[in-house]
C-alpha cells in the first residue's frame, strides 16, 4: 500500500505542477505543494511500516508497532509546513495579482490527478481497516483530504473560467486550502502523541472487553484494575482477577486461558495479561455492574 501511495503521489505531483505551470494559478500551486507532502509522507509511511512489521526482539519485547505513530507525527509536521507555504504564497498573490492562462487545460489535468488520488485513497482505507493500520489510514485520509482540496480548487477555477472578473478567488482559495490542511496536520500530530503516550482503547472496545470478562467469570469471581493501551494495530489489556482463595492453580490458569481466548476472538491482536488475587484480600470489592 505504501508503494501504491508513493507511485500515485509521484504521478499526481507531476500532473499538478504541470497544471500550475500551464495556468500560473496559486490555488493549483497549493494543490501541487500538498501532493509533494503526500509523496514525502508516503516515503515515511513505507519506512514506518517496514519497521513496525519487524518481530519482537530482546530490545523491543512488545514489538515495533509504535513506529507507526512516529510516521503520522512526521506526516502531520510536514502538512503544517506545507500549509504555511501555501498560505504565504496565496497571500503574496493576493497582494500582487497576476493573470491566469490556459485554465481549461489546467482544470482537466487537475481532474485527472484528483481521480487518481480518490481511487488510491479508497483502496488504502479498505486495507487500513482490514489490517488495523494507523499509518495506512493516516496516509489514505491525507490523500482524501487532497481530493477534497482539489475539488475546491477546481470549482473555484471553473468559476474564474466563466467569470474572469472573479480572478481574486484564486489566491483566496489557496489561503483557504492552507487553513484547511492545518486542521489535518494538527489532528495527525494529536494522534501521534496519543499513541506514543499509550492512549487507552476506544470506549467501545473497553466496554466490549468488560462485557467479555463478566460473561466468562464464574460465581464468586470479580475483577478490577482494568488497563488498556494501543500500539499501532496491537492492543494490550491487563486486569486483576479476584477468585475465592480455595481455587486451585490449575482452575485459575484454565479460567485465565478462557478469558484471554474470549477477548482475543473479539479484539484483533489483543495481548491480555491477568493477575490473579484471592477474593479474601479484597473483602469489599466493587460490585460488578
Amino acid at each position: 500500500m505504501a508503494f501504491l501511495s508513493i507511485a500515485t503521489s509521484i504521478a499526481t505531483l507531476a500532473l499538478k505542477f504541470g497544471a500550475y505551470f500551464l495556468t500560473d494559478s496559486v490555488s493549483l500551486l497549493s494543490d501541487a505543494l500538498e501532493a509533494l507532502v503526500n509523496l514525502a509522507a508516503g516515503l515515511v509511511a513505507l519506512t514506518a511500516l517496514t519497521v513496525a512489521e519487524q518481530p519482537a526482539d530482546d530490545r523491543h519485547s512488545y514489538g515495533h508497532d509504535k513506529a507507526e505513530y512516529f510516521s503520522i507525527g512526521v506526516e502531520g509536521t510536514l502538512i503544517l509546513f506545507a500549509a504555511a507555504s501555501i498560505i504565504y504564497t496565496g497571500w503574496n498573490r493576493f497582494m500582487h495579482p497576476a493573470p491566469l492562462e490556459n485554465l481549461g487545460w489546467g482544470i482537466g489535468v487537475g481532474l485527472l490527478a484528483a481521480a487518481m488520488n480518490f481511487a488510491t485513497a479508497r483502496l488504502m482505507l479498505d486495507v487500513a481497516v482490514k489490517h488495523d493500520s494507523v499509518t495506512i489510514e493516516a496516509d489514505a485520509k491525507h490523500l482524501l483530504t487532497d481530493v477534497w482540496t482539489s475539488a475546491g480548487v477546481l470549482s473555484g477555477l471553473l468559476i474564474i473560467l466563466f467569470l474572469p472578473g472573479w480572478s481574486i478567488l484564486d489566491p483566496l482559495i489557496a489561503v483557504a486550502v492552507g487553513l484547511h490542511i492545518v486542521v489535518t496536520g494538527i489532528d495527525l500530530l494529536r494522534r501521534s502523541i496519543d499513541g506514543l503516550m499509550d492512549v487507552a482503547l476506544s470506549p467501545q472496545e473497553i466496554e466490549k472487553t468488560e462485557t467479555l470478562i463478566r460473561a466468562g467469570l464464574p460465581a464468586g469471581a470479580s475483577f478490577h484494575a482494568l488497563r488498556t493501551r494501543k500500539a499501532g494495530g496491537a492492543r494490550f489489556i491487563d486486569f486483576h482477577l479476584l477468585l475465592p482463595g480455595e481455587t486451585s492453580v490449575r482452575e485459575s490458569h484454565a479460567l485465565c486461558d478462557r478469558l484471554e481466548e474470549s477477548i482475543g476472538s473479539e479484539l484483533a491482536r489483543a495481548s491480555v495479561t491477568i493477575h490473579v488475587e484471592p477474593q479474601e484480600a479484597h473483602p469489599d470489592p466493587a460490585p460488578l455492574p
